[in-house]
């Protein structure tokens, strides 16, 4: 029985892993395009309007991707209780598990708001 659940966390720690770098790598491309569109822009020397609204939807790509890389790391965290409750908890998979109290929460990652002074 130890067997089939260490099979089965197995394949969900694969998963997740390829999960992370897939958002770690949409995050790096939907950045770089955020970076070269302005260049490009100026490059082809026009009008500062141009692009405006390609721009805004590529920063709020990559926001939105930046909270779904949050929420995988939360993910993450849970499952890694639920390695521990499987009886699996001295098992580690390639050295990646954060610690067992590493959870998304204001304290770990806090909300910041932007505070302007007249």
């Amino acid at each position: 029985m130890l067997k089939e659940r260490r099979i089965a966390a197995n394949k969900v720690a694969e998963q997740l892993f390829a999960a992370e770098a897939a958002i770690d790598a949409a995050v790096a491309a939907v950045a770089q395009l955020t970076a070269v569109m302005p260049m490009a822009r100026q490059e082809a020397n026009l009008a500062a309007c141009i692009g405006q609204d390609a721009l805004m939807g590529a920063m709020q790509t990559c926001q939105q991707l930046i909270e779904a890389r949050g929420r995988i790391i939360a993910t993450h965290a849970a499952l890694r209780e639920a390695q521990t409750k499987m009886g699996l908890g001295a098992v580690n998979f390639l050295g990646r598990c954060p610690p067992e109290e590493a959870v998304l929460t204001e304290t770990v990652a806090p909300v910041r708001h932007l505070t302007i002074a007249a």
